[in-house]
């Protein structure tokens, strides 16, 4: 009986290791796809063979297991190499301009068109 319990408590215990491992590799995974390699043209660092995304892989999984969360590991890479080599980077006042421009844009052409439309019914009714 006390065999049973002992490799019961075993298995539970390597179970769980293997699902916290499962759990890092899949935010390592999540953080290689959303990193830009920076000698590939337009491939993240988890499609890229390139030396740099080699390393900035290892540099991941350093950050990751050391405990820091992914949004620490973002702000440390872009301080290092820029906001370009993330591919969501996060708003600020820099690249706000980026962020609404299109709905202003948007905006403004609706009143442009609502306009137009208003002042082609009113010289239909003259």
């Amino acid at each position: 009986m006390k065999n049973i319990i002992i490799v019961l408590i075993l298995v539970l215990l390597a179970s769980s290791t293997t699902y916290s491992e499962t759990i890092k590799k899949e935010d390592e995974l999540e953080i290689f796809k959303n990193l830009r390699c920076l000698v590939c043209q337009g491939q993240s660092i988890a499609e890229s063979n390139s030396d740099f995304a080699q390393t900035l892989k290892l540099v991941v999984k350093d950050k990751v297991d050391s405990g820091m969360s992914s949004e620490e590991i973002y702000e440390f890479l872009a301080s290092k190499y820029g906001d370009w080599i993330v591919y969501k980077p996060r708003i600020n006042l820099q690249n706000i301009l980026l962020w609404v421009i299109p709905y202003i844009v948007l905006i403004f052409g609706g009143v442009v068109i609502y306009m137009m439309l208003k002042n082609r019914k009113n010289s239909k009714n003259n």
